[in-house]
């Protein structure tokens, strides 16, 4: 048994789930001395970004529990842990019994699951670096006049108990890249901000960079602090005549000082700061007459509260997230060429599986290693983009299910088996996920999936307004599934960038995200998980292109997208008597440009039965016969409401 039973007598604890009863002890002793009755422990770092390293895995050291998203909370007498339906299971396998889990994620949640455990006067404790400034204003609005405190304690209590076991600060070398490998110079990037900052009607005399991307984009840096992210722990404030770097000093080599042009003291020359002595700088910069432009979604609490709010500019995103979220035309080549050499090692991959998957020797692990193993043999490869996900049958009903010794299964011709996997290479990085199945599947399992891959090409295919926002078209997605009372809950797409996360905001298809502009690239990933049986995702990358349309209102291009991720779909699982001619002439469209684009580099490479596999496996779905279009999808009455949506 791998999950918790905290309602025998005594409880069901599997034995490799960790006791946590010392550490909330030991918590809960910090909270009486700094006088507090509530403690909020969310999973991100200073920075905000989706991964952290070792040392800021507070939530997870605390609970056990690994997931990405969700929000510990300790109280005098009770500890929970909140996070969404992609965890629920994870988080009942990995917890033991001293947590309950609250099976939502939201603010409301669990300020109110808060405000029911407290009494007028109790204090509710967190650390003003962990919270976003958007979680900050949610959470003071919802406890309000309550007569509940909020207590700002910048020394984190997790941080105390944890000791002389945390792990230490990284110290991995940080390098610039090569001119090949980047759209712009630093220092043509730094000129181009601060042609924002001039322009900007509110003249900002600088910009907070907090997030670790900002920085990384901004110099051309990359480093390793990040598991499977190229960024190093650090801020930056750039004025209208001087650049600070707030960095771990002691990792700046002499040849990063001679690229960054330390020795100089002009407006073009890059002033080396510790790390930890931002805020301070902030505090002492704040002193004059000045104005910080900052972008509020990577910016934390504990570097706002310091900005007197007469000196503080806000938007959503710095002008470092917005620029670099349109690729020019060089990072636009270079990620189109990533994605052609990831996509010969995905191949690879799935012709690998065919042949070994009928021995029964192959699982879900073993699987994963070997899917890396053929990126790492291409040009420019520096590691896996994310934990590859890898599941079989059941396992692959968990959206973000990673395999572990308690829960990997054999792969079987019987089962479908899901992989989302990626690499990060020095010009890009990938993102995909292939669902497939080597014997008879169902007729339900084929309907999901030609469900799945109709509402991928639906929202591919589709033509747009400039500038509409992501959120309104993303239901075209699911729309095939949403037809016959089914649906996923995850987003549809992110941003990805060139040798960056592998979900690179605000570019993307959710509420938060950008406005869509030519030269921006996202993923689109519809899915369907059957609970105990069976998933799929289908997941491309996608570039935002002009679209070649009759008429042009407004005297602007339409925008459609092109997709960039170059490897086949599962031809025995599409029912193709459901699709429409349009969906049908697009995936033949689509498998020529694969057979041109990919049979020329396979045969490069000399991968003869690879290209053999390709071949086959990109035959026309058409084959020149006539298909019965099926329904519209979404009709006419609701594609015009959601137009009206749009936000320009």
């Amino acid at each position: 048994m791998t999950v918790r039973n905290c309602t025998s007598t005594p409880p069901y604890i599997p034995p490799n789930i960790k006791n946590t009863t010392q550490q909330l002890n030991s918590l809960r002793q910090q909270m009486r001395t700094n006088n507090i009755s509530a403690y909020i422990i969310p999973a991100n770092d200073a920075h905000l970004g989706g991964y952290s390293a070792e040392r800021e895995k507070r939530r997870q050291w605390l609970t056990g529990f690994t997931g990405s998203s969700g929000t510990a909370v300790v109280t005098l007498t009770r500890a929970a842990v909140f996070t969404d339906s992609r965890y629920w299971t994870q988080a009942e396998r990995q917890m033991d019994c001293n947590w309950e889990l609250q099976k939502i994620l939201s603010n409301n949640a669990i300020v109110h699951w808060i405000l029911g455990e407290l009494n007028v006067g109790d204090k509710i404790g967190f650390d003003p670096f962990l919270f976003s400034i958007a979680d900050w204003t949610d959470v003071s609005k919802l406890v309000g006049d309550t007569g509940i405190i909020l207590h700002s304690i910048p020394d984190n209590l997790v941080d105390l108990i944890w000791g002389g076991e945390r792990p230490s600060l990284p110290n991995y070398p940080i390098y610039f890249l090569c001119n090949e490998f980047v759209g712009s110079t630093w220092q043509e990037k730094i000129s181009t901000v601060r042609s924002q900052m001039r322009a900007h009607t509110q003249k900002p005399t600088a910009v907070l960079l907090s997030a670790l991307e900002e920085t990384a984009w901004l110099f051309n840096l990359r480093g390793q602090d990040i598991p499977y992210n190229p960024f190093f722990y650090s801020y930056t404030l750039l004025t209208l005549d001087s650049i600070r770097l707030f960095v771990n000093v002691s990792r700046i080599s002499s040849e990063l000082q001679t690229y960054l042009n330390t020795n100089c003291s002009d407006s073009t020359c890059v002033q080396i700061l510790d790390y930890g002595d931002v805020r301070e700088n902030v505090i002492n910069y704040v002193k004059g007459d000045v104005k910080i432009w900052i972008g509020t979604q990577y910016t934390n609490y504990g570097m706002y509260e310091i900005i007197p709010m007469d000196k503080l500019i806000t938007e959503d995103y710095s002008p470092a997230m917005t620029i670099k979220a349109v690729k020019n035309a060089k990072e636009q080549d270079l990620l189109k060429k990533c994605h052609i050499r990831d996509a010969v090692a995905v191949i690879q991959y799935l012709v690998w599986l065919e042949k070994n998957v009928p021995t029964g020797n192959i699982n879900e692990d073993s699987g994963a290693r070997y899917v890396n193993e053929m990126r790492g043999k291409q040009l420019y490869f520096k590691g896996p983009s994310f934990e590859t996900i890898s599941g079989s049958g059941l396992n692959a009903a968990l959206p973000h299910y990673r395999p572990s010794n308690e829960t990997n299964r054999k792969l079987t011709v019987g089962e479908m088996y899901l992989i989302d996997s990626g690499g990060q290479y020095f010009d890009g990085t990938t993102d995909i996920t292939r669902t497939v199945h080597w014997g008879n599947p169902t007729d339900l399992e084929k309907e999901a999936y030609t469900r799945v891959l109709m509402g991928n090409i639906d929202l591919t295919t589709l033509v747009f307004p400039p500038r509409t926002a992501g959120r309104v078209i993303e239901a075209f997605a699911r729309g095939p599934l949403w037809k016959y009372g089914l649906n996923y809950g995850h987003g549809t797409g992110h941003g990805i960038g060139n040798f960056f996360s592998v979900h690179e905001w605000p570019v993307g298809l959710g509420s938060s995200n950008l406005p869509l502009t030519k030269g921006m690239f996202t993923s689109i990933e519809p899915g369907y998980y059957h609970d105990g049986y069976f998933g799929i995702r289908i997941e491309d990358i996608v570039v935002v292109v002009e679209a070649q349309t009759k008429y042009m209102f407004g005297g602007e291009s339409y925008l459609t997208f092109d997709t960039v991720t170059l490897v086949p779909y599962a031809r025995n699982l599409i029912k193709t008597e459901m699709m429409t001619n349009t969906q049908i002439q697009h995936i033949d469209k689509h498998y020529k440009k694969i057979r041109d684009i990919m049979g020329a580099e396979l045969k490069n490479q000399n991968l003869q039965e690879e290209y053999d596999w390709l071949l086959k496996s990109t035959e026309p779905l058409s084959h020149g016969t006539l298909i019965v279009a099926s329904v519209c999808l979404l009709s006419i009455t609701v594609i015009a409401n959601i137009f009206l949506q749009v936000s320009v």
